[in-house]
């Protein structure tokens, strides 16, 4: 099957009992037993849920893996893929990455004696120079997040194989529509699902996917099963229903965006567009090669400073401020007052996040209503 016929039917069987054509809400914590440890295939719902299964099943189907795993969020999803590693292994990891990512590696990872170097991923040759025999994992976000940033995940993998390491992708940004790492080698790919995946702003829920070896595969089921950090019933429903128009969806959003790109770098208060479908992005060449589009995410630098930042944000009318994106609605975010707030300034502007960034997720009303709002509040400052 297309992708677009995948994400409306893999997974996606009627009812039996019933003939419903949406999997129903198996709201239960547990599941009758014929006899001690007999049943139907389900025992706890911790374990597993029927809900939850048919949507880990059209997940992986889009993302063409074997297996796939659904958390309460994406930083639970990649918890359980830290939580794989030992005290006194080292992960290599891009120095612009998403603040939550960042925190959870610094502030808890850290304290277990797993070691982060955060690296410039713009030549994945980089890797090279940071391998040592206690590395075990290389991580890897793009698009990047805020700085719309690609790193070519080819190279990455070729050097990952080469080492025997493990490779992960936090693919959130482009969603399985836009990019499938896996078929460039990589072992597993994390979403963020509360965003386009979901597409409607509903629901918090993470995804691990992966053509894992069974051995592995069981490793990360063990600890989401241990650990607790399941998607419930309810979220696993409304990512089900949300998915069905996901190829609708980033198909408007990246019109869009590119369409509010192109007005941006014209406007004079614009100091830099981060769009990867601008031929003036530095990654434009490579994001075509290994992507199917360029996704609804960009960033952009205006003059001023944080003061000119913050008085964006004020000024805004119906784009909305939030830490969010992927959904529906047009949504605006100030990073370095928000989910960078936390990655120390010196550091942050290495990366690129200066106090006049400005994050966008492109959503689908209007064009000229949205770059009406935004050219209101460009021309205030």
């Amino acid at each position: 099957m297309k992708f677009a016929t995948k994400a409306i039917h893999a997974g996606q069987e009627p009812d039996p009992s019933t003939g419903a054509i949406m999997t129903p809400i198996f709201q239960t914590s547990t599941f009758v037993q014929a006899s001690p440890g007999k049943h139907q295939g389900y025992a706890y719902a911790r374990g597993k849920n029927p809900t939850r299964n048919a949507l880990e099943k059209c997940i992986a189907s889009l993302e063409n893996a074997k297996h796939a795993l659904c958390f309460s969020s994406g930083m639970g999803a990649i918890d359980a893929v830290i939580k794989l590693l030992n005290p006194g292994d080292e992960v290599i990891t891009g120095n612009d990455l998403y603040g939550g990512s960042y925190r959870m590696f610094t502030k808890v990872f850290e304290r277990m004696q797993i070691k982060f170097h955060f690296i410039d991923l713009n030549d994945a040759q980089n890797i090279k120079n940071y391998i040592n025999k206690n590395t075990k994992l290389i991580w890897v976000e793009t698009p990047t997040n805020p700085t719309m940033q690609i790193v070519d995940i080819a190279a990455c993998a070729k050097i990952a194989h080469e080492n025997n390491l493990l490779l992960g992708v936090d693919n959130t940004f482009a969603s399985p529509y836009i990019q499938q790492p896996l078929k460039f080698g990589i072992d597993c790919v994390v979403h963020s699902s509360t965003k386009f995946l979901n597409g409607h702003g509903t629901g918090t829920s993470g995804v691990l996917v992966g053509k894992m070896e069974e051995e592995w595969y069981q490793k990360v089921y063990g600890i989401q099963k241990m650990i607790g950090g399941i998607c419930s019933p309810f979220e696993a429903f409304l990512l089900n229903n949300g998915i069905k128009t996901l190829p609708l969806r980033m198909e408007q959003h990246q019109k869009n965006a590119l369409q509010l790109a192109q007005f941006l770098e014209q406007h004079p208060q614009v100091n830099k567009v981060n769009y990867l479908g601008l031929e003036s992005h530095p990654d434009h060449t490579l994001a075509k090669e290994q992507m199917q589009g360029y996704t609804g995410m960009l960033s952009f630098e205006i003059n001023g400073g944080l003061e000119a930042g913050m008085s964006f944000m004020r000024a805004i009318q119906f784009c909305t401020l939030t830490a969010s994106l992927g959904t529906a609605d047009t949504l605006v975010t100030h990073p370095a007052s928000t989910s960078h707030s936390n990655v120390p300034k010196e550091q942050r502007l290495q990366f690129g996040i200066t106090d006049g960034l400005i994050r966008m997720s492109v959503g689908m009303e209007n064009i000229e209503d949205i770059i009406g709002d935004i050219q209101q509040a460009l021309d205030k400052l």
